[in-house]
């Protein structure tokens, strides 16, 4: 991670759980981070919980339903630390139904924030590194075990969005790859992670289920950052053990 001592990263999400775990993890091998996520405040905090790490973490207020949010926040992080040089897309909203018993607002909030902010952060990201004719970046995309299946079956919109994710992921490789360009793309997903988001569900499971914690899914991204500049992670499935739901 020497590499990568001084750089700036974005993490959407970074008010709790995994997204959280990353800018940690990040801050501790010397990165500046710039977390964003609507409860900022909880950003902070953990900025000043990481005050002595070697690197910094720098808390934004974004909603990622909203693009003005998102396009102040690149703004911020281009004027006042001279842009991304990893781009980490955590932000993600699950809402389980069937469909004929789902709710439009919940569908068109999962894609929003499951699928919308990641390419428009993607967007915003690579027209930064152009400008700045930078070819040493990253992005990541943390995605999950539901972009891998269809057998959950009240999960069906949040399958959909995390399988378009990986298919974007997929195609963006190809894109940056006619470009010529180094940038690399890692599509992460994690099996049942602990956090704030999954405590509800995780409670009503069997004693014996394992599940990850967040900080396994901030190591795989610093893994991925580790490997040498011809190696590319493209994908990324963290399963807990034991586990029946293995891809």
């Amino acid at each position: 991670m020497d590499q990568w001592k001084g750089k700036v990263a974005i993490v959407t999400g970074a008010s709790s759980g995994i997204g959280a775990a990353i800018a940690q993890a990040l801050v501790h091998h010397g990165m500046v981070v710039v977390g964003l996520a609507r409860r900022q405040e909880n950003i902070q905090k953990l900025a000043e919980d990481l005050s002595k790490e070697p690197g910094k973490l720098y808390a934004l207020k974004a909603d990622m339903r909203k693009e003005e949010d998102i396009l102040a926040a690149f703004e911020w992080v281009e004027k006042e630390l001279g842009g991304a040089d990893v781009l980490v897309n955590n932000a993600g909203l699950a809402k389980f139904n069937y469909i004929q018993d789902g709710k439009t607002e919940d569908w068109r909030n999962m894609w929003e924030v499951n699928v919308l902010s990641v390419t428009i952060c993607t967007r915003e990201y690579l027209k930064s590194m152009e400008k700045r004719k930078n070819q040493k970046g990253q992005i990541f995309i943390i995605n999950s075990l539901a972009g891998h299946t269809t057998e959950f079956l009240t999960a069906n919109m949040y399958i959909g969005t995390k399988h378009a994710v990986k298919a974007i992921a997929q195609c963006l490789r190809r894109e940056l790859a006619e470009k010529n360009s180094t940038i690399k793309v890692t599509n992460i997903s994690p099996g049942l992670t602990k956090s704030e988001a999954t405590e509800g569900f995780l409670s009503r499971m069997e004693d014996s289920q394992a599940f990850l914690e967040a900080a396994d899914v901030a190591n795989a991204v610093v893994d991925a950052l580790s490997t040498s500049s011809v190696t590319q992670i493209c994908e990324l499935i963290i399963s807990p053990i034991p586990n029946k739901h293995v891809y």
